[in-house]
């Protein structure tokens, strides 16, 4: 089941200072009871980028109802 989750994070490439903001809704097939970690969320996040964990910063992650 896949559950849906507002979240804000930074986002920094590996060739660039700057340092990008991202909010929105993302979808997680997961099971509605489940807690994950922010190192989880970051590297579910740098995955859907195609970058590494390290260049995403989790700000705020809470599931929509």
């Amino acid at each position: 089941m896949a559950t849906k989750y507002y979240t804000r994070f930074l986002l920094q490439a590996h060739d660039d200072q700057d340092v990008d903001e991202y909010s929105g809704v993302v979808e997680v097939k997961s099971a509605p009871d489940a807690v994950l970690e922010p190192s989880q969320i970051e590297a579910l996040l740098a995955s859907s980028f195609d970058l590494e964990s390290e260049q995403i910063q989790l700000l705020n992650w809470s599931p929509l109802h």
